[in-house]
């Protein structure tokens, strides 16, 4: 069954770009466009979606409003939200909201794709080298870490489970952070599921909303 996919972008010529993109896959398909979050929260009353491509920045209701109302929903479509590096500093609030991930407008299509089907499959941090950019860029406007109550859970892991921990917070996949560990993919899998089962979280972003809020990754990327 292919990947149903509801583009959310006030541009019209963009959408019209993704649309062409998409529709040129076997297992996808775009079954809604919307100019504004309010549109697209309308249409999900009626139209089955998987995938919304949301952008951020829009008149009426902005993405990430419209991201946390989509999130609230029971059984929620999988929200990615596009970015321009220079600078949706919402982006970060836009993963609080609940989104999946995110991704730059300019991302090559090959690229976009995969992070389609990575969402749609239930993988959460998309593009670890945009996710590190972009928190390095706003994550001084983040509360101070000394400020923020910690997770009461995050004693509760193993020195190895908190390694892993901020090496995904950092933004490195499974793969990097199995080179980095000199451990299997399998492993790190491992590792990370039993973390998000610990602290309560729902997947890989909010493993990183965690670590930058609570000061144990600060800016740069490096441990806190």
């Amino acid at each position: 069954m292919a990947i149903r996919v509801m583009l959310v972008d006030d541009q019209v010529l963009l959408r019209t770009g993704f649309r062409m993109v998409l529709a040129a896959q076997p297992d996808m398909e775009v079954v809604a466009e919307a100019g504004d979050g309010a549109e697209a929260i309308e249409m999900l009353r009626s139209t089955a979606v998987d995938v919304v491509l949301m952008d951020v920045r829009m008149p009426r209701l902005d993405g990430v409003e419209a991201t946390r109302r989509i999130c609230a929903q029971q059984d929620p479509p999988k929200v990615l939200i596009l970015t321009t590096f220079d600078l949706d500093e919402y982006a970060f609030s836009g993963l609080k909201a609940g989104a999946s991930g995110f991704m730059l407008k300019d991302v090559p299509p090959a690229e976009l794709l995969a992070a389609i089907r990575s969402v749609h499959s239930g993988d959460a941090v998309v593009a670890p080298s945009t996710t590190r950019r972009l928190l390095d860029r706003f994550s001084p406007m983040l509360p101070s870490g000394e400020k923020e109550p910690k997770n009461k859970h995050i004693g509760k892991l193993t020195e190895r489970e908190r390694e892993v921990m901020l090496l995904v917070a950092q933004g490195l996949s499974n793969g990097e952070i199995a080179a980095r560990l000199v451990l299997s993919e399998a492993t790190v899998k491992t590792h990370v599921g039993r973390i998000l089962t610990k602290l309560n979280l729902r997947d890989r972003v909010q493993v990183v909303v965690l670590a930058y809020e609570t000061g144990l990754v600060r800016a740069g990327g490096g441990a806190g």
